[in-house]
C-alpha cells in the first residue's frame, strides 16, 4: 500500500488505500485542523481524494496561496448558493477567482442593488455557520445536461454541452446545494471563514459577446482573517483616492470619448508627461546603446500571415480592404516591422547585438467591458525593443536589459520588483540546446538581480522563455509591465539571417524587450502611486506664479519669463481672484510650486515658495529659487 513522501523528504507508510485528512492527522493535529486541500504529485485535489499507490504529498492551508485561492473559489459558489437561497428564481453561471477575490455571474430580471447586496452577504455568513458538508461526484455528461435544463439552470447546461466529450462532468455539492466545478474545494462552507466582503455589482455579457445576455456580476474580495479583509478594504479605499481617471481630470491631463472608445484624448499637460516619459527613456536607451527607429502603422495582410500573428491575433486586429482588394491591418505589436528594418543590408556577426528600440503605436481590440481608463485601452504606445545576437550573446543581453529595466524602475520610484520566470511549454519551436542556453542566461540574469522571483513551470512563449517584472506600489498593488523574451522562432519565419565568422548564414536569436509595456498603462500607474504627487522632473506643470494681487503682474510675467528660460514647465496665473482660492485649485490639480509675489518679493527680487502638501513657505532670491530648482528638474539618468 502507499507510501506518502512529504515536502521534508520524510515517508510515511500506510497499509491502506489513504486519503488526506488521515495524512494531515498522522503529520500532526494542528495540521489536520488547518488543512484546505492537498497537492498529489503536483496536482491539487480534495482532501478526501484516495490515494491508493506511493505519492508525493503536501497538505496546503490558508497559509498557502493555493489554500487562499481555493478558499476563494468556495466564497464564489457560497455567493451563488446565498442569491439563489434569497432570489429562487436566479440562473448562476461562472463564479471564477480573480486576484484578491472572486466574482459570480447572474441572469435575473431585476437589477440587485446595496440592499440586496447585505443581504446577500449575512446570508453568506449564514451559510458558514451551518458548515454545509462538500462532496464531489461525476455524472454522465448526458444526465447533467437533463438535469440542469430540468432545473432551469440553462446557462449550465450549454457550459457542460461545450464540454469535451473526454473530460469527466465534475459537480460539486454544499449541502443540497450543487454547482458545476472542477475543484478543488474546501472540505465544508465553515472552512472559508467570515473575512469576506462583496464589493460591488456591474454588467457583463454572457460569454463576453454582446449579442448575448447582459448578466450581473457581483464581486466579493475573500482573506485569511478580519486584520487581512480590513487591510484589504483600506487599499481599496485608498486606490479610490488615487484612480487615475478622477486625478487625470483634477490635472487636465487627459479623457475618453465615446466616438473613439479604449483611444486617448492627451491635453497638454498629459501630453507633456507623455514626452518626458518619452525622453528620459530616449536618454537611458542612448546610454545602452539602442538604436532608435520608427516602422509603419499599417501592414499588408501578407506580413502577419507570414509572422503567424494572423493566425493567433487576427480576431483582435483592425482591418481594411483597399480599393485593389488588398487587405491591410493596423499593427498589434511592432515585432514584424522591426525586423524588416534588420533586413535591409548585409549583416555581420560583428553587427551583432544591434538594438532597435521603437516607440511604436499598436492597436489591439479589446471588449468593451473590458477598458479601463489608461490601464486597458485600445491604441497604445508601446516602448519596444528587438536585440539581434548569436546564441553566445543571449546571457550578457539579458543581464544588460534586465540591469536597465531595474535601474529605470528606480528612477521612477519603483523599489518592490517582483520577477516571474516562465521556461518551455509542452508545444515549442526550436532545439532544445537553444532553449537550454535561453533558460539558463534568463536565470542567470534574475539571480544577479537578487530579487525575489516565481517560476511559472511550463507557461513560456512556444517561441522561447520569458520574464516579467512585477511592480508593487505605494499601498500593495501590484503590476505587470515590463517584459523580456527570447525568440527562437519569428527572425526564422521572416527571414532574418546574419554571416557568422566561418562564412556561414544563420538565424539570429531576437530579444523582445519592453521597460513600461504600454506608455498609456504606466502613465496611468505612476499617476496612481505618486496619487498624482508626480516627482518634480516628470510633473507636466511645475510651478505656477501668482501675483498677490494685479498690481505685481508685471512682476508675475517677469518670474514666468526666467523660469521658462530655464527650461521650467511654469505657468502664471493673473486672474482676479483671490490668493487663497487659486492656492486651493493649484493644490486640487496637484502643481508641485507655488512662486508667490508681492510688495517684498518684488523690492526684495525674490519669490515665496509654497510646495504641493506642505503649508510651510519659504522665501528665496528669484535667482536662487530658479537655481536650486533648474537642479531638480533633470532626468535620473547616469
Amino acid at each position: 500500500m502507499p507510501d506518502i513522501k512529504l515536502p521534508d523528504g520524510k515517508k510515511i507508510p500506510f497499509t491502506q488505500k489513504i486519503d488526506g485528512f488521515e495524512i494531515s492527522k498522522k503529520i500532526s493535529k494542528s495540521l489536520a485542523k488547518e488543512a484546505c486541500i492537498m497537492k498529489v504529485n503536483g496536482e491539487l485535489k480534495d482532501l478526501n481524494f484516495s490515494i491508493n499507490k506511493d505519492a508525493q504529498v503536501k497538505i496546503i492551508t490558508l497559509k498557502d496561496k493555493e489554500g487562499l485561492e481555493v478558499a476563494r473559489h468556495d466564497a464564489a459558489h457560497v455567493l451563488a448558493m446565498a442569491v439563489q437561497e434569497l432570489f429562487p428564481k436566479t440562473q448562476v453561471t461562472i463564479g471564477p477567482v480573480i486576484e484578491d477575490g472572486f466574482y459570480y455571474d447572474f441572469s435575473r430580471k431585476e437589477p440587485f442593488n446595496d440592499e440586496d447586496l447585505k443581504k446577500i452577504e449575512n446570508k453568506m455568513k449564514e451559510i458558514v455557520d451551518r458548515d454545509e458538508l462538500t462532496k464531489r461526484e461525476v455524472w454522465k455528461r448526458n444526465d447533467a445536461i437533463k438535469h440542469f435544463k430540468k432545473i432551469g439552470e440553462h446557462y449550465k447546461a450549454e457550459i457542460i454541452e461545450d464540454i469535451p466529450q473526454n473530460e469527466e462532468v465534475s459537480i460539486y455539492h454544499h449541502g443540497k446545494w450543487h454547482d458545476l466545478c472542477r475543484g478543488p474545494h474546501l472540505p465544508s462552507t465553515g472552512k472559508i471563514g467570515k473575512a469576506f466582503k462583496l464589493t460591488k455589482v456591474s454588467g457583463a455579457y454572457w460569454r463576453g459577446d454582446s449579442n448575448n445576455e447582459m448578466l450581473q456580476r457581483i464581486y466579493g474580495t475573500c482573506w485569511r482573517n478580519k486584520k487581512e479583509l480590513d487591510e484589504h478594504v483600506l487599499r481599496l479605499e485608498e486606490a479610490e483616492k488615487r484612480d487615475h481617471r478622477k486625478l487625470g481630470k483634477e490635472m487636465d491631463l487627459f479623457h475618453f470619448r465615446e466616438e473613439s472608445p479604449g483611444a486617448v484624448f492627451w491635453h497638454h499637460k498629459g501630453w507633456t508627461l507623455f514626452q518626458t516619459l518619452i525622453g528620459y527613456m530616449r536618454e537611458k536607451q542612448k546610454k545602452a546603446g539602442y538604436k532608435e527607429i520608427n516602422t509603419p502603422e499599417i501592414l499588408d495582410k501578407t506580413l502577419w500571415e507570414q509572422s503567424g500573428h494572423w493566425e493567433k491575433f487576427g480576431d483582435n486586429m483592425y482591418t481594411s480592404e483597399t480599393p485593389d482588394k488588398k487587405t491591410f491591418a493596423i499593427k498589434p505589436m511592432n515585432c514584424p516591422g522591426c525586423i524588416q528594418v534588420f533586413n535591409q543590408g548585409l549583416k555581420s556577426y560583428r553587427d551583432l547585438p544591434l538594438k532597435l528600440s521603437e516607440f511604436g503605436k499598436v492597436h489591439r481590440y479589446e471588449p468593451s467591458g473590458a477598458l479601463q481608463g489608461l490601464l486597458r485601452v485600445r491604441a497604445f504606445t508601446q516602448d519596444d525593443a528587438h536585440i539581434f545576437c548569436t546564441e553566445d550573446q543571449i546571457t550578457d543581453e539579458c543581464l544588460s536589459v534586465t540591469n536597465l529595466i531595474l535601474e529605470i524602475y528606480k528612477d521612477l520610484g519603483f523599489k518592490n520588483v517582483l520577477l516571474q520566470f516562465s521556461d518551455r511549454p509542452q508545444k515549442r519551436v526550436g532545439d532544445d540546446g537553444i532553449w537550454d542556453k535561453a533558460e539558463s542566461a534568463l536565470l542567470k540574469a534574475i539571480k544577479q538581480s537578487k530579487l525575489k522571483y516565481e517560476i511559472n513551470k511550463g507557461e513560456g512563449a512556444f517561441y522561447g522563455p520569458k520574464i516579467d517584472f512585477v511592480l508593487r506600489d505605494t499601498i500593495g498593488r501590484d503590476w505587470q509591465c515590463g517584459t523580456l523574451q527570447v525568440d527562437l522562432n519569428l527572425p526564422s519565419r521572416l527571414g532574418a539571417t546574419y554571416i557568422a565568422s566561418d562564412g556561414s548564414k544563420k538565424i539570429p536569436v531576437m530579444l523582445h524587450r519592453a521597460l513600461f509595456g504600454s506608455l498609456e498603462r504606466f502613465i496611468g500607474i505612476l499617476i496612481e502611486h505618486y496619487a498624482g504627487k508626480l516627482p518634480l522632473w516628470l510633473a507636466p506643470l511645475q510651478i505656477v506664479v501668482l501675483p498677490i494681487t494685479q498690481e505685481f503682474d508685471n512682476y508675475a510675467k517677469k518670474i514666468f519669463e526666467q523660469c521658462k528660460k530655464a527650461g521650467i514647465n511654469t505657468e502664471v496665473d493673473l486672474k482676479n481672484q483671490k490668493i487663497n482660492y487659486k492656492i486651493r485649485e493649484y493644490s486640487l490639480s496637484k502643481t508641485p510650486l507655488l512662486f508667490i509675489c508681492g510688495k517684498k518679493e518684488l523690492k526684495d527680487k525674490s519669490v515665496t515658495i509654497r510646495r504641493l502638501g506642505s503649508t510651510e513657505q519659504e522665501t528665496l532670491s528669484l535667482e536662487k529659487a530658479i537655481s536650486k530648482i533648474s537642479q531638480k528638474n533633470k532626468f535620473p539618468v547616469n
